[in-house]
């Protein structure tokens, strides 16, 4: 479908389908997450602690429940970038340049998104970002829930990803009490492609063998699976200070409930374009148009005993 600019006011991305397909293959967070609409920059999502039913002795008063309630803060940043195109540049082929350039920022919103959501190491007064990191969040103790920090984040060492260990992570999120089996995805860096192929048993067979639509260790075509549970792969999947498109640190994997990924929407749609042409505005000046992305978004981890890590260190 094609997409008028009219050089005023900002417009979705969505509109445009190729755009955001790409940022759907490339986020996995995005995609799976619980989205939350926000109408100001914070906003509080309730959170459940639970019922605990006992025995109710005959002729007394019921057991009251002491499970803890409170809520999860949702607390906006903003993500965005501008591409400065040449007025001759644009002469050719307008469609193509914008269409072209809205996939690659699409593309790297989403690999950003997720590394910031999931990988970076820091907590977010250092790391510069509006709200802490899964990563992050498993390395800390969380008293309301009663995670213990490092509980469920494993690093495999020198001796590296196994199928032990990969079964081990896992079994950490399925044994807590925030597991729900239909809710259940995995959210890995590509590398762990190799890994699963190498994985082998005592005679040298491949135990994890690679799928009819080509995805190591899961499913017999359509969704990829591992362990039976949705997969998706993801570039932002890697450690990182502060957080990039292009992260360098240690790759993992993620295993959790969908439904405790809180993904905050302070704007419509996954990102924004707005095209300012050199008829207008400051482009006048130069005779360059500008292209300029945004997205306002908010992210939480709903708890974090509803997920496990294993990071390849």
């Amino acid at each position: 479908m094609a997409v008028t600019f009219t050089g005023a006011g900002w417009i979705p991305i969505e509109t445009n389908p190729d755009v955001i397909q790409k940022v759907e293959q490339s986020s996995a967070v995005l995609r799976w997450g619980n989205h939350v609409p926000m109408s100001s920059n914070t906003k509080y999502t309730p959170r459940s602690g639970g019922v605990v039913i006992g025995r109710w002795a005959k002729s007394t008063s019921a057991p009251a429940d002491s499970s803890p309630n409170d809520s999860v803060l949702l607390n906006t940043d903003k993500f965005g970038g501008k591409v400065v195109v040449a007025a001759e540049d644009m002469e050719d082929s307008l469609a193509s340049i914008v269409d072209a350039k809205s996939g690659d920022a699409g593309t790297s919103f989403g690999k950003l998104f997720d590394n910031v959501t999931l990988g970076i190491t820091a907590a977010k007064g250092t790391s510069g970002w509006g709200f802490d990191s899964l990563y992050y969040l498993l390395t800390q103790n969380d008293t309301v829930t009663g995670y213990t920090g490092n509980a469920n984040l494993t690093l495999a060492g020198t001796g590296g990803i196994t199928y032990d260990n990969l079964s081990a992570s896992l079994g950490l999120y399925e044994v807590g009490d925030y597991f729900d089996e239909a809710e259940t995805v995995v959210i890995a860096h590509p590398s762990f492609k190799q890994v699963l192929r190498g994985i082998k048993d005592g005679q040298g067979a491949p135990i994890l063998n690679e799928s009819s639509n080509g995805t190591a260790g899961g499913g017999q075509g359509g969704t990829p699976r591992l362990f039976g549970y949705e997969l998706q792969w993801s570039m932002g999947a890697k450690t990182s200070a502060t957080g990039s498109a292009t992260p360098t640190g240690n790759p993992f994997i993620v295993f959790g409930n969908r439904q405790f990924l809180q993904v905050g929407d302070r704007t419509q749609g996954e990102l924004a374009v707005n095209f300012q042409d050199t008829e207008t505005g400051i482009g006048v000046d130069t005779d360059e148009n500008l292209l300029y992305f945004r997205a306002r978004k908010a992210f939480a981890v709903g708890a974090p005993g509803a997920f496990s890590m294993l990071v390849k260190n």
